[in-house]
């Protein structure tokens, strides 16, 4: 054994702590030969002496149960943090499944069968005990010499503990996605050079991304002379390697709660625990720009970075394969065919098209020598959209594709007709005995062929566009982003049969239940049941893919016979309504609302994949999380368009609520996206004044539609009246937000509020507009 390792042993024997070796009976936290914990008893878990860790069976889906270790605080919703998992990869059943410590020194864990999922593979005559330490380490020691048999640390899953070392034997793993913790695609490793890097391991490819692969390991600020390969943190935050890696979190300091996790979208990130919000905050990121990792949008599409985003990023898929269409500021990294220099663009179109194996090529300008330079692609990963990067790529495509984008403003008018196959010319004799009955065999034999082939071709055809292409699409939302299919009974069961209702509107009932994973959501019955299971699971599944900080996240549906349900997650603050309604928002809270309602309601306009109106903007569907964060409720269900065809769209029966309409409802005039520019002002002119849209001032004309209008008129003639611009807002602000709020900021509230509500829809501005006004006022202050 070497002296590093006895070294290593000899600190983590010193760090139990005394009574960790005594001899006398174990505690209810520990566990010796002959016991075991069963996964039915959830409450038998291994604790800490410091109480900061657990270990135990985690469920990790229905009847699926992880040994594992994790945080035994929970954070803010309820969830804990998972450091730890013996069997990730093969969950046992939820019954009769247990980890035990057998008499000859095996600790192994054992399914409902009886079947061996995961062992230490010890083997001791001594007597031993299972004990988790106060570092997170779950260590199997004997008793009286204290020797450490096994322990957690040297088998790290996704995740490392201060003073948990990487070593050239361990890795960390990714999970595949948020809720699904089986191995992902990414991992960090030591390389054979003794360099740590990331990889991503696809189903097909695999290629290294940090650091940078054309970087030598100097030009990276790293060094492959050296004898170890191993990696650790403190408790500080205060990382090192032995190939000259270091960082210090931003938080550095002594008494935070640490870990470095492999997460699942391919960065690693080291997060330290804040205790008063419960949440972990990162303090330091390997990749700033998340489109730079590998993998992170799957073959033939883009990553574009989004600051924005959730994520930093949007992936978006390509148009298609084969031809050209020509893309700007577009980079696909790796799996170069041939290099060529000195090209010009005809000439490395032609040497594309040469290539059965070529999809497209990059072509860049070489500012040393002054020509272009061509490299041709057999594998579209890794593409990068960004506007500084200056050169283009051109997709190749087929005739027929070319012709489906020509609407899309990029050139198109390419000929990539060539052959695709050869026919082989064969030719057989003929025999020249019983022509006519062997003809007659043949025939019967050809046309029995056909007929069974068109049989099974039309059952497969109805068999898999009702089941299998329902399924792979459900599969893979569920695994990339959550979003899933319920069954009725399951939601059924998690409302506890719908029994505590949390709100009610035209659409229908929502009620608070706790998924399986012990999520907490709310749970929406929709009135309208008028659609097929097909046609519903159609237009909800794009509803899923939605992702933005300002719209709730919505993780899954169910379609049932007549039931249609849609699960969200559940937002602790309510609705805006009701905190308006209870004087509990000051100023701050108030204009924070408004620019994250405002940036919610741009995404669904302007850069959510498909365009989607809400056509419902009010404070009862404005929710609001712990931390008073807005979210958009609701915005998905009103009509999905697709943005080639315009944004003018029939709607056959007027939609949204009385107060909140756009004059295009009333008047039967085409509606577009400013009908919900409109519904936004109305909305933060009541966030502004505390008062309900419909506050009654009848005029000649239509009653309602002035009805309806009486908070924007009597605003507008507020503002317009006369005296000081401070004395005007004095007049219309809620009184309890007097003499707390910033002048500037609410004078362009208002300003932004009334161009929001102009009769004439063109005067409105778009919401993009509305969000770089806003934050420009909030940035000048």
């Amino acid at each position: 054994m070497g002296t590093p390792w006895l070294i290593l042993v000899t600190s983590l024997v010193l760090s139990l702590p005394p009574s960790s070796f005594s001899s006398s009976p174990s505690p209810p936290n520990s566990l010796t030969k002959g016991a075991s914990l069963s996964v039915e008893k959830p409450n038998r878990v291994l604790v800490s002496p410091n109480k900061e860790f657990s270990a135990g069976f985690y469920s990790v889906g229905e009847n699926a149960y992880c040994f594992a270790i994790w945080f035994a605080e929970p954070l803010y919703n309820g969830n804990h943090t998972i450091v730890w998992m013996a069997n990730r990869d093969q969950p046992v059943n939820g019954r009769l499944s247990k980890l035990s410590l057998l008499k000859n020194g095996n600790l192994v864990l054992t399914d409902a069968a009886q079947l061996t999922v995961w062992a230490s593979d010890t083997v001791s005559i001594s007597p031993l005990r299972l004990l988790l330490l106060d570092t997170g380490n779950l260590v199997l020691f004997t008793s009286k010499e204290r020797v450490i048999l096994w322990e957690s640390f040297d088998s790290p899953t996704d995740t490392l503990l201060p003073n948990q070392r990487l070593t050239r034997a361990t890795r960390l793993v990714s999970s595949r996605s948020q809720n699904n913790y089986s191995s992902g695609f990414y991992k960090l490793f030591f390389d054979d050079e003794n360099l740590l890097r990331l990889r991503f391991e696809g189903p097909e490819v695999s290629s290294i991304y940090w650091p940078p692969p054309w970087l030598n390991s100097w030009q990276a600020g790293r060094t492959s002379y050296n004898s170890n390969r191993t990696a650790v943190f403190n408790s500080s935050g205060h990382f090192m390697s032995t190939d000259d890696f270091q960082f210090f979190a931003v938080d550095y300091g002594i008494g935070v709660q640490r870990r470095l996790t492999m997460d699942v979208d391919g960065n690693v990130r080291l997060y330290s625990l804040d205790k008063s919000t419960k949440r972990w905050n990162v303090s330091w990121q390997a990749i700033l720009q998340p489109c730079t990792i590998h993998g992170v949008c799957g073959p033939n599409a883009l990553c574009t970075y989004v600051p924005g985003e959730k994520s930093g990023r949007r992936c978006s898929c390509l148009p298609g394969e084969f031809g050209f269409i020509h893309l700007k500021h577009v980079e696909f990294y790796g799996y170069d065919i041939m290099f060529y220099s000195n090209y010009t663009l005809e000439s490395c179109k032609n040497e594309c098209l040469k290539r059965c194996d070529c999809y497209g090529f990059q072509y860049k300008f070489d500012y040393v020598n002054h020509y272009y330079l061509c490299y041709t692609k057999s594998l579209l990963l890794n593409g990068y959209r960004s506007p500084g990067f200056g050169d283009s790529f051109y997709v190749k495509l087929s005739k027929t594709s070319l012709s489906s984008y020509t609407n899309l403003g990029v050139n198109l008018g390419l000929d990539c007709s060539r052959p695709v196959s050869l026919q082989l010319n064969r030719s057989y004799k003929k025999p020249q005995e019983n022509e006519s009955l062997q003809f007659m065999v043949w025939f019967s034999y050809v046309f029995g062929g056909i007929e069974v082939i068109c049989i099974f071709f039309v059952w497969f055809f109805l068999y898999r566009t009702n089941q299998n292409s329902d399924a792979a699409t459900h599969g893979y939302l569920q695994v990339a982003t959550g979003f899933r299919r319920f069954t009725y009974d399951e939601l059924k069961k998690a409302s506890r049969n719908f029994r505590e209702e949390i709100g009610r509107g035209g659409g229908g009932v929502v009620y608070k239940g706790v998924l399986s994973d012990h999520r907490v959501a709310a749970i929406k019955r929709l009135n309208e049941a008028n659609q097929g299971e097909a046609e519903f699971s159609a237009e909800v599944r794009p509803i899923g893919r939605v992702n933005h900080m300002n719209l709730i996240e919505i993780w899954g549906y169910c379609v049932e016979g007549k039931h249609r349900l849609l699960v969200y997650e559940y937002m602790e603050r309510g609705s805006l309504a009701e905190n308006l309604s209870s004087s509990t928002l000051g100023w701050e809270k108030r204009f924070d609302i408004a620019v994250g309602s405002a940036k919610g309601l741009a995404y669904l306009h302007d850069e959510c994949l498909e365009w989607v109106l809400h056509c419902d903007v009010k404070p009862q569907n404005i929710l609001l999380d712990s931390n008073y964060q807005p979210k958009l409720a609701d915005f998905g269900l009103s009509k999905l368009l697709n943005r080639g065809s315009g944004h003018d769209s029939d709607f056959s029966t007027v939609r949204g609520t009385r107060g909140y309409m756009a004059p295009e409802w009333i008047f039967n005039l085409p509606i577009t996206s400013k009908v919900d520019v409109y519904s936004y002002g109305v909305v933060v002119l009541e966030i502004v004044t505390g008062k309900s849209p419909t506050i009654g001032h009848q005029t000649s004309g239509n009653p309602g539609e002035m009805e309806q209008r009486g908070l924007v008129r009597w605003v507008r003639e507020k503002m317009n009246g006369n005296g000081s611009k401070e004395a005007r807002l004095e007049e219309i602000i809620d009184p309890v937000m007097k003499d707390s709020y910033d002048v500037g900021k609410m004078e362009t509230l208002v300003e932004v509020a009334l161009q929001c509500v102009e009769e004439d829809k063109d005067a409105r501005p778009t919401m993009k507009q509305v969000v770089e006004r806003l934050l420009l006022q909030e940035n000048e202050y």
